[in-house]
């Protein structure tokens, strides 16, 4: 499936993206209140479910797994079946599972209905998919911010929203106002987003998706337990080792598979893989905080650290660092817009550390840990507003929705770990209160150093991914340009560990005053980037602005005159071109185009001995029967088709006297595929049907029968008595006539040579 890059010529109208895009981002936010629903409840769940204290945490652990699970697997579901399809699908099951709990009174509905919920969790990047193929260029940064933000902004709010529900309603009313806004939010994805029409189509990996699931909830499952169960326990430890023999097993699997769950070779290439690790980092950072200040808020007063806040309050604190995530969504689209990306993920990071830092010297006041969580916020605020940009500039659009979930399930490995090792810490450094032992000063602080820690090390590992030079610039022609006689070298709009070139066409020459940059990459529809591809900005009335060619890695810059409504278009050898049409604001644009492998299938069509056959007819037919092309073999029986992109078709091919035959074809995105056919001679059996003085008899049936006794065909004889069959295999067949009394004849046939056969018919005397 190639990529769309004219959707700006098509994309929503203004009024209505705003619109869609309020409503992905309410949808994020309903999914992600999941993460905070039942925090109030957790002290009570026993006494409500009747059950132990143990088998109540499942109520939380089954939302984890189910939520890892289901997050890679619906975001490669919506790249094959539709992005808003599946986002229907997802907010489904969670209206389903949030009913199913307001209904419950004992822990095994609950459990199912939470991991019901968890299933949901893949509703964030299918939105952000859907954003990528629907919004025009210059709007796309802002709304996947908004869209990014809705994870924390979900979460930071749910905590006061929950508490305040369960102090003052019976505690079912949590699950029927999460039901409610579930059914909200359906309603209006149906209504008011559009489906992308970006398909990567294929089969589905369901061996890949029972091992990644499988060992994520093998490896979420110890992480999770490790402190109940014990961290050198038998279980724990079986769990742990499962988890990795199956990653293993699941990754020599996804590397040999046409049509992996998870294309593995695109998800280790640089800027992918560093994001994802920078990710774990983050999301590890993140959920200290959650961890941390709510039961700083909560300890009592006596205690010298604690502030003694009830669960509301303490959730009135929390909320407003999910505002300030909402809040600079904006801003972190425009830092990125100018910078790029890895410097507002990088950005992000240092800030969560510096937070981490200051809440280290600032924990005896409440406003101090306000402070501090907008501080955290704001920076994971900016951190998460990046990543879907840095991956979704690293992948074939039709992989968008399964890169962002893989990447929102790095986060969520991240949490998990972080769960486990604060919980580790917190149980070690404790102190006595009363009879009751609790988590020491010391444990909070070392907790939040290792936050800062984890943000820190996010930090560094943004630092490897690749580089973006903002004042490196390639050459405009404002005019029409002069005769190209070499390419020029100019500065590489995007830097690698290695020395690169890029070239522009014609002459470099430096921006006019108030030109805008048009940047991204080129890559093939196989996601490998694709040097050397030729790129040409034209206005609306055909006039040539400039030329670039793309770097090795894939990367352009190109740029305008200044703001306005711009084509752009790309073409590399042996690859279909690609024309966008962009609206180019202030601000730089960021722009990645997938250019597809156009391929040649030939091959020569031959009879059994190896002849040639000339004339054959060939059709070409996709998978869904669509035909694309024919064509006819030459003197020599060859044949071509030319300008293929990579994928699976059926060639038929039919000839005079052969029997017709059809081949499975597969092309790769460039090159030449070749596929020989052979057609086996099409032996008839022929000829006339007489009455007893020799004269032919007309209109007379003529049934054939195959070994078995099953009708082959059935004929009328012409005016002059003559029959026939073609397209026969060797074997032995009845032939019966009728008209006269029925006569049958057995005949032998070789499967090369035609047999004649004239039949006899006459009344009895």
């Amino acid at each position: 499936m190639t990529d769309n890059p004219g959707r700006a010529a098509h994309a929503a109208s203004p009024p209505r993206a705003s619109t869609f895009v309020v409503v992905l981002a309410f949808s994020g936010i309903a999914v992600s209140l999941m993460q905070t629903l039942v925090i109030p409840l957790v002290p009570e769940l026993p006494k409500l479910l009747n059950a132990s204290a143990a088998d109540a945490a499942w109520a939380i652990t089954a939302t984890l797994l189910a939520s890892a699970a289901a997050t890679p697997v619906m975001g490669r579901l919506g790249d094959m079946y539709g992005k808003r399809r599946m986002l229907l699908v997802s907010l489904f099951l969670l209206i389903a599972g949030s009913v199913l709990c307001g209904l419950s009174d004992s822990l095994t509905p609950m459990i199912v209905g939470r991991a019901l919920q968890g299933l949901a969790s893949g509703v964030i990047p299918l939105g952000i998919s859907i954003m990528r193929d629907e919004l025009p260029a210059e709007r796309l940064g802002s709304a996947i911010a908004s869209m990014s933000a809705s994870l924390g902004v979900g979460g930071a709010l749910g905590l006061p929203a929950a508490a305040l529900i369960a102090e003052n309603f019976d505690w079912h009313v949590l699950f029927w106002t999460a039901a409610a806004l579930g059914a909200v939010a359906f309603v209006l994805v149906l209504t008011l987003v559009p489906e992308s029409a970006v398909r990567s189509g294929g089969r589905f990996d369901f061996v890949g998706a029972i091992g990644l699931s499988g060992a994520l909830v093998c490896l979420l499952l110890a992480i999770s337990k490790g402190a109940d169960w014990g961290w050198g326990d038998a279980l724990t430890i079986s769990l742990f080792a499962v988890a990795v023999v199956v990653l293993l097993l699941w990754g020599w699997w996804e590397l040999r598979t046409r049509e992996p769950m998870v294309d593995l070779r695109t998800t280790a290439r640089r800027q992918v893989l560093f994001t994802n690790l920078a990710s774990i980092m983050l999301g590890f950072a993140m959920f200290a905080m959650s961890l941390v200040l709510p039961q700083l808020l909560q300890l009592p007063e006596a205690t010298g650290y604690g502030l003694g806040q009830s669960v509301l309050a303490a959730g009135l604190v929390m909320a407003p660092s999910g505002v300030v995530m909402l809040l600079l969504a904006p801003v972190a689209a425009r830092l990125s817009a100018a910078y790029g990306p890895k410097v507002t993920l990088m950005l992000g990071a240092i800030i969560v550390a510096a937070g981490y830092g200051l809440n280290i010297v600032l924990m005896s006041e409440v406003w101090q840990l306000v402070l501090v969580s907008c501080v955290i916020g704001a920076g994971i605020g900016f951190a998460y507003a990046s990543m879907p940009a840095l991956v979704m500039g690293a992948v074939p659009v039709s992989e968008t929705a399964a890169a962002n979930s893989l990447n929102t399930l790095m986060r969520a490995i991240g949490t998990s770990v972080s769960s486990a090792v604060a919980g580790v810490i917190l149980a070690e450094l404790t102190t006595r209160f009363g009879p009751v032992e609790l988590p020491s000063e010391d444990g909070f602080r070392v907790v939040l150093a290792i936050g800062a820690g984890a943000a820190l090390l996010s930090f560094l590992l943004a630092a490897f991914l690749p580089r973006r030079n903002p004042s490196a610039v390639p050459a405009v022609s404002h005019h029409a340009p002069a005769p190209v006689t070499q390419p020029a070298p100019v500065a590489p709009a995007f830097t690698e560990d290695e020395p690169q070139l890029a070239y522009a066409i014609p002459d470099a020459a430096r921006p006019a005053e108030g030109a805008v940059e048009i940047r991204g990459f080129v890559s093939g529809d196989d996601g490998q980037p694709v040097g050397h591809a030729t790129l040409t900005l034209i206005d609306l009335r055909g006039h040539q602005l400039g030329r670039a060619m793309s770097l090795a890695d894939g990367g352009y810059s190109i740029w305008t005159p200044g703001t306005g409504t711009y084509v752009l278009i790309a073409s590399a050898a042996h690859r279909d071109p690609q024309v966008a049409t962009l609206v180019v604001g202030e601000q730089p644009l960021d722009f990645n185009l997938i250019l597809a492998g156009s391929s040649k299938l030939i091959g020569t069509v031959r009879d059994l001995e190896g002849k040639p056959v000339p004339g054959a007819v060939l059709v070409l037919t996709d998978v869904r029967g669509e035909v694309l092309s024919t064509s006819t073999t030459d003197p020599d029986g060859a044949y071509s088709f030319s300008g293929m992109t990579a994928g699976h078709y059926t060639l038929a091919v039919s000839a005079d006297t052969y029997r017709p035959t059809a081949v499975f074809v597969e092309t790769h995105g460039t090159g030449q595929t070749r596929q020989d056919v052979e057609l086996r001679p099409g032996t008839r059996i022929r000829g006339t049907v007489r009455v007893r003085d020799g004269v032919p008899l007309a209109d007379a049936r003529v049934t054939l029968l195959d070994a078995a006794g099953n009708v082959v065909g059935t004929t009328t004889t012409a005016d002059d008595g003559a029959y026939a069959f073609a397209d026969l295999t060797g074997g032995q067949y009845t032939l019966i006539a009728t008209g006269y009394p029925p006569v049958a004849d057995t005949v032998t046939i070789n499967g090369r040579d035609d047999d004649d056969r004239d039949l006899w018919l006459a009344h009895k005397d």
